[in-house]
């Protein structure tokens, strides 16, 4: 397999550039006229680290490495564009298996209406890939970040939790799986192996007013602690109120865990933990229901710092999650 023979037939497979791409891949850079405002984001999945190649299929691993990537945009309420892709290619990777992976990411981009404009392979110990986003919105102003949540906000949450988690359980022990049917055995798998960013909510969220907007990547108590620091408030959440994905306490008690702490706790969820002034509420529950997903209250912002977790009977759950470097 050869670099140049192997780009050629990427470029063959992916779907048509965007309204903006003016060059795309296959040139020294691409070339866009944006317009407006723009939000970039790098996200990297490695094997070894992010996944295994035993639990995934190749374009389950491609899929996942645009998500990732996409749900960033989302939880900056930006409209997707443009995405470029690093390949790291081990040895004993086949260029038919390269393109797999490759379909697994222009699938995606075309559901999604990203272009594919540029990337790069390389040679690597591991199989890795690197993506970079870039997604827009009309105005800077109607971009959200994570530090504009104010005291007196509420803390909404889309969709439901746990699912990832569960699915990686399922994953690392099948056996747990005769705790339920194979249906929902399946999806909370996909939920892990097969992410969807939640572009149009996060787009609605910031339509209806959201002052600060993340992403569950690392988990509902470590990201809620990224938001609360980069606004400069305290969080409070009420672990009974946190929505949990359908087979998660099934499978945790198969496993002997807690559901609460294992879903609070086990991030790749990819939903949007939004804080929203009390009055846009219904609007937001309106625009996040034609986006179809769930927008449920979780928690309050208030004065101070940090998160806190409380749960049933009052008891308080530490707010970790996942660490890259841990």
């Amino acid at each position: 397999m050869g670099e140049f023979e192997l780009l050629a037939r990427v470029r063959e497979r992916l779907p048509p550039a965007g309204p903006r791409v003016r060059v795309g891949m296959g040139d020294d850079a691409a070339v866009t006229v944006p317009g407006g405002a723009t939000a970039t984001s790098v996200d990297a999945i490695v094997e070894g680290v992010h996944f295994r190649r035993e639990h995934a299929d190749l374009a389950q691993i491609g899929h996942k490495a645009l998500a990732t990537a996409l749900s960033d945009l989302a939880a900056m309420g930006a409209e997707p564009g443009e995405a470029y892709v690093v390949i790291g290619v081990p040895p004993g990777l086949s260029e038919d298996e390269c393109m797999e992976t490759i379909d697994g990411i222009a699938a995606l981009a075309e559901s999604t209406g990203t272009t594919l404009a540029g990337g790069d392979v390389t040679r690597a110990p591991a199989l890795s890939l690197t993506m970079t986003v870039v997604g827009h919105a009309p105005r800077p102003e109607m971009l959200v970040t994570r530090a504009g949540a104010k005291p007196g906000d509420a803390l909404v949450l889309t969709g439901e939790i746990g699912g990832a988690a569960a699915g990686l359980l399922l994953l690392e022990q099948p056996e747990l799986s005769d705790a339920m049917g194979e249906g929902t055995a399946e999806r909370l798998r996909a939920r892990q192996l097969e992410p969807r960013p939640r572009l149009a909510a996060g787009w609605a969220l910031a339509r209806a007013g959201a002052t600060a907007m993340i992403d569950l990547s690392d988990g509902l108590g470590a990201d809620a602690g990224h938001l609360a620091e980069r606004s400069g408030v305290g969080i409070r959440i009420d672990a009974s109120a946190v929505p949990l994905a359908n087979g998660v306490a099934e499978v945790t008690a198969a496993a002997g865990l807690d559901p609460l702490p294992t879903a609070v706790t086990g991030g790749e969820d990819y939903e949007l933990l939004a804080a929203l002034p009390a009055e846009g509420l219904t609007e937001a529950a309106s625009a996040a229901g034609e986006a179809r997903t769930t927008l449920t209250v979780v928690g309050e912002v208030v004065d101070g710092e940090g998160v806190e977790i409380r749960l049933p009977g009052g008891r308080l759950l530490e707010p970790g999650g996942y660490d890259q470097l841990s």
